[in-house]
């Protein structure tokens, strides 16, 4: 019995050592967060080992479920059907993202150098060498959010637009036009489509080559944000805040608009942390330093919902998603190119942008009226 009590001690020693060298490889790969005991597995292979969440890599809950914690369920059981929700994206993301904040000013202002965030990137993803530039065109654009009426209400309910085929023929015009802020993208028109897009438009976030080329298909009122995804944008920018003849188009991959019918103070520059964001923490795409390289830049549409979250109480979408098991699709609602068009992108990373917005939907962050992603 003597001769067996030395092995015994080295198993005693040996076992937790052996445990606690598993968890922490466990951690490391799955990123586990500990709130109770029991382990097993899902169907969907969401992993709780313990009762321990599992997160991907860029820190998503694998399991996605549409419940709220009882707290949030009473609070937002309390208000009448189809009642503005406050806080409620926020309070959705962060149970499925827990490293989610929400304050992030959705335009730049004269106060912009205090984002430390951007402060140290180029464009896309921040300010870098362009903070002299930025201020002449804000010290003219004289207004930084979406105007007083909108900047007042308590509640938010927003809606980005996306320019989808899927848009066609679902008379979701009025439905989207319920919505307090309206999100549109790029050229993508209204006039003649309003049965399907609706008619209101409270922004159009766009860049040089996707701005709008011909001043009369412009809306009537609505705010022009610049999304900045190099140097040459913002130079281009400050001539349409500036009214100035167009100088120069060095830089763009197609023609670009020569003005925009838009008095300075209905301008903006969009916060460039929510291409940081969407790109880096989001979906996880290349860092490449920082820098503009292959596939390492989201679309405009996630970095428009990127932008709803953190500014507004309920986010839904209309017009996202590209089936490509139907060639012969509409690829956009507007005209008659088809979904064979679409080719593999140099700077977007289509799957896996996909993979993030339908973790979205699939926890309810955001409502997909369409249902395309």
């Amino acid at each position: 019995m003597r001769a067996m009590k030395p092995t015994r001690n080295l198993m005693l020693v040996l076992c937790p050592t052996l445990v606690l060298g598993f968890l922490y490889y466990s951690s490391g790969r799955l990123h586990l967060q500990v709130w109770g005991q029991k382990s097993q597995v899902d169907a969907d292979n969401s992993v709780f080992v313990g009762h321990v969440a599992v997160y991907d890599k860029q820190g998503f809950l694998l399991k996605l479920d549409v419940k709220l914690p009882l707290e949030l369920q009473y609070k937002y059981g309390n208000l009448s059907k189809g009642e503005c929700r406050p806080g409620y994206s926020e309070a959705k993301m962060t149970s499925i993202y827990p490293k989610f904040a929400r304050p992030a000013p959705m335009f730049l202002d004269p106060n912009f150098k205090r984002l430390s965030k951007i402060g140290s990137f180029s464009p896309p993803f921040g300010i870098k060498t362009q903070e002299k530039i930025i201020d002449i065109i804000l010290a003219e654009t004289k207004n930084y959010g979406l105007g007083p009426e909108l900047d007042s209400l308590s509640c938010k309910r927003c809606i980005i637009v996306g320019n989808g085929g899927i848009l066609s023929n679902k008379s979701l015009g009025s439905k989207i036009d319920e919505y307090d802020v309206v999100v549109r993208l790029n050229e993508a028109p209204v006039s003649g489509f309003e049965k399907d897009v609706g008619s209101k438009t409270t922004m159009r976030i766009t860049y040089p080559e996707g701005a709008i080329q011909k001043i009369e298909r412009y809306e009537k009122s609505s705010l022009f944000v610049i999304s900045a995804f190099k140097p040459p944008d913002i130079k281009w920018f400050r001539q349409m805040v500036f009214k100035e003849r167009l100088r120069g188009t060095e830089g763009f991959w197609k023609s670009v608009a020569r003005s925009v019918p838009r008095e300075p103070e209905h301008m903006r520059i969009l916060n460039p942390f929510f291409i940081q964001e969407a790109a880096f923490r989001f979906i996880g795409l290349p860092h490449n330093n920082g820098l503009m390289g292959r596939g390492n830049i989201p679309t405009l549409g996630t970095v428009a919902i990127t932008m709803a979250l953190h500014n507004c109480d309920e986010v839904a979408v209309a017009g996202f998603g590209y089936d490509m098991s139907t060639p012969h699709a509409p690829l956009h609602y507007y005209e008659k190119l088809r979904m064979s068009a679409i080719k593999e992108s140099w700077t977007h990373n289509i799957a896996k942008e996909k993979e993030f917005l339908r973790k979205l939907v699939m926890a309810g962050v955001i409502h997909d009226l369409t249902n395309g992603i």
